[in-house]
């Protein structure tokens, strides 16, 4: 099953940290002064162990570069104290949340997570929580100091070309555009389908049959199938909506009705609860096409090809009668990236399938019928298709006539990049910082922590 967070790498770090670290304890001590700020030996240590939690080793280099991280956050902090600027409370409470089943999850429970910190949940939450509002409040003064910068104009951008070296200009690589004529097959019929092959399931569990081995033998989520549709103890914060409350609306022992998620249809055995987190099983079936399906689509994909390539019907009119992608017909089949809103992919953008179908075209060919998926959901849909290729942008160093927006982009970056790095500079120089003699051997990014640390 795909879970709203990604938690199979975190927990699998999480299991190979050594029982001797997860209990480590150090004698706490101030090693840097910002200002008013102090940084101890156990500030450090947390953002050690929270790295490791995700799946980052460390090392003596890992510490250099994780306390000038902690001090250039103290620095903008300070900064934003000063500008009065206020906490996003929304994002932070979202934030905070979401980390909190992460880590709980990860871990298999409250009673876990507080043994491997040391700390209660509530101190977890308490502390998770001032860092995460002083995160909100770093983050704006960034944007802030990034937001001083003169608005550039094309003057900007022609003297950025004319002092910065041709080999050093940013390459735009190649980019396609592309349009298409879509057809479903027919998504209602799939679903009763599944939902029927479900509940003939859902029968044969009633009547005696162990869920496990059913889900084994018949559950599409190759992550709980082999344990037997088992999950494990999580937060119902991980999981779709759908699925958690179906879940603690559960007992022990008790198998759920159909579920629907964007992920498919399940049924549920809840195994054990505790406040909001619970362990369940589950059985996961997705809609199935048949051949007949893409038979017929792709009959009818072949003749309107047919009938465009004859002169018969403009293929942008075709598009906009007979296509079934609400998102492009009514641009005549143009196809857009739905991130950014431009009509030109670059391939790491292009579907793979999609790719395949055009890679060897020539420009204005149009591609035999494929299999791809739409944009809909996190997934996409299963769609039948035919693909124009209307474009080709070879790679090329950028220049001004051709990829102004890009350069602008590319410009601004360098110039706000420019200010915070002056900013961090100069707030260094005038700012009373101590760093301990023995962060002395560390190979600081900047000139100025050097001179702060104490002799």
């Amino acid at each position: 099953m795909k879970i709203k967070h990604t938690i199979a790498i975190l927990a699998a770090a999480l299991a190979m940290i050594p029982a001797g670290a997860q209990r480590y304890k150090t004698i706490d001590k101030s090693i840097a002064v910002v200002g008013n700020e102090l940084i101890t030996v156990s500030d450090l240590e947390n953002e050690i162990r929270m790295m490791h939690a995700q799946g980052q080793s460390s090392d003596r280099l890992t510490r250099c570069n994780v306390l000038e991280n902690m001090m250039q956050s103290k620095i903008f902090l300070m900064q934003a104290r000063l500008d009065s600027l206020t906490v996003n409370a929304d994002m932070v409470e979202a934030n905070l949340n979401e980390q909190m089943a992460r880590v709980r999850t990860a871990l298999g429970g409250d009673e876990q997570a507080e043994a491997y910190f040391g700390k209660s949940l509530y101190q977890l939450r308490k502390e998770w929580k001032e860092q995460l509002q002083d995160n909100s409040l770093i983050q704006q003064e960034q944007q802030e100091i990034a937001k001083s910068i003169p608005e550039l104009t094309p003057y900007d951008i022609r003297q950025y070309l004319d002092t910065v070296d041709v080999d050093k200009l940013p390459v735009i690589p190649i980019k396609y555009k592309m349009s298409q004529i879509c057809i479903y097959p027919d998504r209602e019929k799939a679903k009763m389908e599944c939902k029927e092959r479900l509940l003939a399931l859902r029968e044969r569990i009633m009547n005696g049959e162990k869920f496990t081995t059913l889900a084994r033998l018949y559950s599409e989520d190759p992550g709980s199938s082999r344990k037997g549709g088992e999950l494990g103890m999580a937060s119902k914060d991980i999981f779709w909506p759908a699925f958690s409350d179906a879940a603690m609306s559960l007992k022990p022992g008790v198998i759920s009705q159909i579920v629907e998620t964007p992920d498919g249809f399940h049924i549920i055995q809840i195994i054990e609860k505790k406040g909001d987190m619970f362990n369940a099983r589950h059985i996961l079936l997705k809609p199935k096409y048949t051949e007949e399906d893409q038979e017929n689509a792709f009959k009818k994909l072949d003749s309107l090809k047919s009938v465009i390539e004859k002169g018969e019907t403009k293929f942008e009119t075709i598009a906009f009668y007979r296509s079934e992608d609400p998102a492009t017909r009514t641009n005549g089949g143009q196809m857009a990236d739905p991130h950014t809103g431009s009509a030109y992919f670059e391939i790491d953008q292009i579907k793979p399938e999609d790719y395949a179908a055009v890679k060897d075209l020539e420009i204005g060919q149009i591609s035999a019928p494929i299999v791809s998926r739409d944009n809909e959901g996190r997934d996409g849909n299963l769609v039948y298709k035919i693909v124009r290729l209307d474009k080709i942008v070879p790679a090329h160093p950028a220049s001004f006539e051709n990829d102004y927006t890009e350069l602008l982009d590319g410009v601004r970056s360098i110039k706000q990049q420019e200010a915070i790095d002056k900013f961090i500079d100069k707030k260094i120089a005038e700012t009373y910082i101590i760093i301990d003699p023995i962060f002395g051997d560390c190979d600081f990014s900047r000139e100025g922590w050097k001179a702060k640390v104490r002799k």
